[in-house]
């Protein structure tokens, strides 16, 4: 194979394909869909199987890897892995406002509805029919790389050897309404874990909040800091190490200078680095449509706000972060998602999403799948993972209060080694 990146312990070569932007009118517009292949660097001239990984998000690049560690090492003792950059993100006809300003805000929309797990599949199985076109292969999501997973089994299972699934087995069936409204009491207990474990974190982040409402304050970026976005940063509170990097940042919020209390330039700039709205618009674009079939979100997180007042906040109340959601405002207030709020509009009003999920056929469903579920989970409802256990055929879970939602990025080779082992006596011959 021709290396393009060698690390310790193993090589790299990458891959890009021309496919359609439309599956439908394959003639028409293409994308590019950029594929890393990673091998142990002594397994080289070995045929071994391929395991494809599917990135969290929507709208994030596949993990560039920086050492033959965690999941990765596990994984490349037996199979040859890709790393799918997902259409629109990454090295994957990347998504910005820059690259879609030469579009109207209809053509827009529709460029970016065509997105989704369903296509991310319908690029996989075109890849393995010129990498692979004699062999199934194995696939693993984590996150929202799940949802792909069960997008899969739905479409392609002819072309899938098993399935493993991290932190993401979502309902089949719930609307976006009910799913944010189960958002909305984990990441309400996940406040109370933070504001209970970090004492003084309430009163940093209250004077903080008190500061930016009276002085206006501008990040590094260039957005004013609104105290809306500042309880965006509750994102991070269901990660492992989550709730430390956001404490430390508060606690160095606010500086006291000669001329009075300021803000300090180091948080405006690390603020920045704790959201990839401005980043990842797909994250923001796409996000509520995940949870879309025949329906429209019509901004359903921001909707089922309006139950759940103590998210408002207000001088002299408790602060309360919000988590995983996706706001209009955000499309006035982040400098890079501004070009596409008609657009984002739009999509939040889209109601003829394609369904992503065939019950009958996940009824009786034969490809082994294997699925950590992690109990604490603030971005993947335990009980509707259980809900969809039940629905799936062939699939064995671990659940576990041992991880927060990222547990393959803190000890991968544990989690995918306990997915593997509880495959291994299921897999069809």
């Amino acid at each position: 194979m021709k290396i393009d990146l060698t690390l310790s312990g193993l090589v790299a070569q990458k891959h890009t394909f021309t496919l359609p932007l439309d599956y439908n009118k394959p003639d028409g517009d293409t994308i590019d869909v950029f594929v890393r292949e990673l091998v142990a660097a002594d397994k080289q001239d070995q045929d071994l199987p391929y395991l494809v990984y599917f990135q969290g998000g929507p709208g994030f690049g596949a993990v560039r890897p920086m050492a033959n560690a965690g999941w990765i090492k596990r994984a490349l003792k037996e199979y040859r892995v890709l790393l799918l950059d997902q259409r629109g993100t990454g090295l994957s006809s990347p998504i910005s406002s820059v690259s879609l300003n030469h579009l109207t805000a209809g053509e827009q929309a529709d460029y970016l509805s065509h997105l989704r797990a369903d296509n991310i599949v319908r690029d996989a199985e075109a890849i393995r029919a010129q990498l692979s076109p004699f062999n199934t292969w194995s696939i693993i999501g984590q996150s929202f790389g799940g949802f792909c997973v069960l997008r899969y089994l739905t479409a392609a299972p002819e072309g899938l050897t098993q399935a493993f699934i991290t932190g993401g087995l979502p309902s089949l069936t719930r609307p976006a309404d009910e799913v944010y409204q189960a958002t909305y009491k984990r990441v309400q207990a996940k406040n109370n874990d933070f504001f209970t474990r970090f004492s003084d974190a309430q009163a940093l982040v209250s004077a903080l909040a008190t500061h930016i409402t009276e002085h206006d304050t501008y990040l590094a970026t260039g957005e004013k800091l609104t105290v809306e976005m500042l309880q965006l940063l509750g994102v991070n509170l269901g990660m492992e190490e989550g709730p430390e990097a956001v404490y430390y940042l508060l606690e160095q919020a606010l500086i006291t200078t000669q001329t009075g209390t300021q803000v300090n330039p180091l948080f405006l700039a690390q603020f920045c680095q704790f959201l990839d709205y401005n980043t990842n618009p797909i994250f923001a674009l796409l996000h509520e449509s995940i949870y879309c079939q025949q329906q429209a979100s019509n901004w359903a997180a921001h909707r089922v706000r309006a139950d759940y007042a103590e998210f408002n906040y207000q001088a002299g109340q408790p602060f309360l972060f919000t988590g995983e959601m996706i706001y209009p405002w955000m499309f006035e207030q982040f400098n890079n998602l501004k070009p596409l709020q008609a657009a984002a509009q739009q999509l939040a009003e889209k109601e003829d999403w394609s369904n992503l999920y065939d019950l009958e056929v996940l009824k009786n469903n034969q490809v082994p799948v294997a699925a950590a579920i992690y109990s604490e989970d603030m971005y993947v409802d335990m009980q509707y993972s259980l809900e969809t256990v039940a629905r799936v055929n062939n699939l064995k879970y671990w659940l576990t209060s041992e991880f927060e939602h990222n547990g393959i990025r803190m000890d991968g080779d544990k989690v995918l080694s306990k997915l593997i082992d509880l495959n291994k006596g299921i897999i069809l011959r």
